[in-house]
């Protein structure tokens, strides 16, 4: 149900509905290309500020058993954000961006202590299948929040709204709601996991203290984990492709003059469409294997991106988000699951905090290459065909990740340890 609850921000917040009303209100006294430069950095300053705490804060998780109050601490810091973007106006792009800068810090915060739950309540044959689940119910949740937003923004007077800029103020703040409500399931009913520590380790010390030592331990165990860490190494290049394509859609739309309500409609159809695909893909992965699947989801990629270079209607707009929806729930679930069944379970928050720093810094250089490219052409065609790079060299990488000597490792490091 957190997969449901969060998926509200990645949808209208990073998705929809707010880089349109960024472009649009916020920022529409600046030049295009500069309110894309803008919007990109923003994105990249807040996966760095993740990538850069993640590993200190799973380690102080772990070691102190609080997955679930770390979890809660960053959803406050994300709900607080996106509710105060209720009270954006026009002209203030700065104030939208801080606010966005701070919502994804809470949003992509909170991935790390909620995907290091994942091994703790799934067996190592159920990882791929509920990984999957988790971001089909994430399209469904998402997309009938979004749903319920675009009504607002096509009918505005409907609701008693007096127009689409108040309509997309109201969308802000039904996210934050959403996202709270639709998380006290996990809070409930999700028991925080055991306890455990390192041989060498005092219950009494220090959580801080020990999850410095742990955060370096961890980083040299990465060298021992080796198919876990090839499978970041090649998680951090093709998930950037990935996020690139998810994070500048809609502003990339908009500046190739796509309307507002075809953009908006666009990404609806992919949480839709995606929910059928995110469970086709934990089956897929059921029958030839997830490593096999992921390179799949890759190829399709390599297409979406050189329809997105060559697009020049709103039915093309159309067509690469129909394609989008069928690979970017499963080819992520079962990056997490991949990874989740060859990390040791009582370290699970320490290792998906290292998934983290790699998952942002894929978020960070491409955006940052997107602005670049965009500020050195005027136009966003040339970053997005480069995009296929990501693609191309992360399969290169994924390609030498031997699983079942992954798994092994992991499963030993499990038997050492020693409960509380």
């Amino acid at each position: 149900m957190y997969d449901w609850a969060n998926s509200a921000f990645m949808t209208t917040i990073i998705a929809a509905v707010f880089p349109v009303y960024y472009s649009s209100v916020a920022a529409v006294d600046l030049p295009a290309e500069v309110r894309l430069t803008r919007f990109s950095l923003a994105t990249t300053i807040a996966l760095a500020i993740v990538a850069v705490i993640s590993p200190l804060l799973g380690a102080v998780a772990d070691y102190a058993g609080i997955k679930k109050k770390m979890l809660a601490t960053f959803l406050a810091i994300g709900v607080l954000a996106t509710a105060d973007m209720y009270f954006i106006g026009r002209g203030e792009w700065l104030f939208a961006l801080v606010l966005f800068v701070v919502g994804n810090i809470g949003v992509s915060g909170s991935f790390v202590f909620y995907d290091s739950l994942l091994p703790h309540i799934a067996r190592h044959d159920e990882l791929d299948r509920v990984s999957s689940a988790g971001s089909a119910l994430g399209y469904m949740g998402g997309g009938l929040l979004l749903a319920i937003n675009t009504l607002w923004l096509l009918k505005p007077a409907m609701f008693g709204l007096s127009g689409e800029e108040s309509a997309a103020r109201l969308s802000f703040l039904s996210v934050a709601v959403w996202w709270v409500g639709f998380s006290i399931p996990l809070f409930r009913k999700v028991p925080e996991p055991p306890r455990q520590l390192e041989p060498d380790e005092d219950i009494r010390a220090s959580a801080w203290l020990v999850a410095f030592g742990r955060v370096g331990e961890t980083f040299r165990e990465l060298r021992v984990f080796k198919n876990a860490f090839i499978m970041l190494i090649a998680f951090l290049i093709y998930n950037d492709g990935i996020n690139t394509i998810i994070r500048m859609a809609a502003v990339y739309g908009e500046t190739l003059g796509i309307p507002r309500q075809h953009l908006i409609a666009a990404i609806l159809l992919v949480q839709f469409v995606g929910i059928p695909f995110a469970f086709l893909f934990g089956d897929l992965a059921g029958r030839i294997g997830a490593k096999r699947s992921v390179f799949l989801a890759l190829i399709v990629y390599t297409g979406i991106s050189i329809v997105a270079y060559s697009m020049r209607s709103v039915w093309q707009f159309y067509l690469l988000a129909f394609l989008v929806a069928t690979v970017q729930g499963g080819s992520q679930a079962l990056s997490r699951s991949l990874f989740a069944g060859m990390i040791p379970r009582h370290k699970s928050s320490e290792f998906f905090g290292f998934f983290g720093v790699f998952e942002k810094f894929a978020g960070i250089i491409g955006p940052a290459l997107f602005a670049a490219v965009t500020a050195a052409t005027g136009s966003g065609r040339g970053a997005i065909l480069s995009v296929i790079a990501f693609f191309a060299v992360g399969g290169g990488f994924l390609a030498l990740v031997n699983v079942p000597e992954g798994q092994k490792a992991a499963q030993e490091a499990d038997a050492k340890a020693r409960p509380t």
